[in-house]
């Protein structure tokens, strides 16, 4: 059935033993990065297009959430589209740091690259790109 719905899983293991699960759903072109089997306590949308789900109490992720793969991970003439990360602004300021940290640390960091753009001495902006997972290769 799931070949019916377009729908592919597959893993991935790191050199420090975490498997990581891939599911892509290719008819949405969405792919949920599962790190670690469980119920999130806590989601928050980083742009239009990624969603981090994790355990606040752990402050551990659970899953990375990419809503159209293709396009957040699509190469410009110039490197990777990049997104500001723009709904940490509206966060409490202990949950900010909490999040900041899960997706700068691994394993979130592995698919999803963190930066500032810094447009003024003073404003700084969170952003990121996406690292196309290797594992999706043979659905490309």
């Amino acid at each position: 059935m799931a070949d019916e719905l377009n729908i592919y899983k597959t893993d991935m293991k790191f050199e420090d033993g975490q498997t990581v699960h891939f599911m892509y759903d290719q008819d949405s072109d969405d792919l949920e990065i599962v790190f670690e089997k469980g119920r999130a306590n806590c989601t928050i949308e980083l742009t239009d297009h990624i969603v981090l789900r994790f355990d606040r109490e752990r402050k551990t992720a659970l899953s990375l959430i990419l809503v159209g793969v293709s396009f957040l991970t699509q190469r410009t003439e110039v490197g990777p589209k990049s997104f500001a990360v723009s709904n940490l602004d509206h966060l409490p300021a202990g949950l900010r740091r909490t999040v900041s940290r899960i997706i700068t640390t691994p394993p979130v960091n592995h698919f999803l690259k963190v930066s500032c753009f810094t447009p003024s001495p003073s404003r700084h902006i969170p952003i990121t790109y996406v690292e196309r997972p290797a594992a999706l290769a043979a659905w490309a």
